[in-house]
C-alpha cells in the first residue's frame, strides 16, 4: 500500500475525457443533459412510459431508448424538440472556451 495513486483532473466534459474531439464531445454532453432532463421530468410526472410517449409524440420502443440513454439514437435538434414538447423551456447560452 505505499503506492500513490496519480489523479488527473478532469475537463468537466466527460466526452472529452474519455476521447472525443472537441466538437462531438460538446454535443454529446448537450445531448446527454437534455435526456436526463427529460427523464427526470418523466420520472416526476408518475404517468407511465406508453402516456408519456405518446403526448412526446413518440413511438413506446423509441422512448424506452432515450430513458436507456441511447444517445446515439437522439440528434440534439430532436431532443430540443422532445423537451419542449415536454413542457421544458431549452436555452443555449455560447462563451468563449477558458
Amino acid at each position: 500500500m505505499s503506492e500513490r495513486l496519480k489523479i488527473t483532473r478532469g475537463s468537466g466534459n466527460i466526452f472529452r475525457d474519455i476521447g472525443f474531439n472537441a466538437e462531438e464531445a460538446e454535443n454529446l454532453k448537450l445531448r446527454a443533459d437534455l435526456m436526463m432532463r427529460i427523464e427526470d421530468s418523466y420520472r416526476k410526472s408518475g404517468a407511465t412510459q406508453a402516456a408519456t410517449a405518446k403526448a412526446l409524440g413518440l413511438t413506446t420502443p423509441r422512448f424506452n431508448a432515450l430513458l436507456k440513454g441511447k444517445i446515439g439514437l437522439f440528434s440534439l435538434d430532436a431532443l430540443v424538440n422532445i423537451a419542449v414538447r415536454a413542457g421544458m423551456s431549452v436555452e443555449l447560452r455560447v462563451k468563449k472556451a477558458a
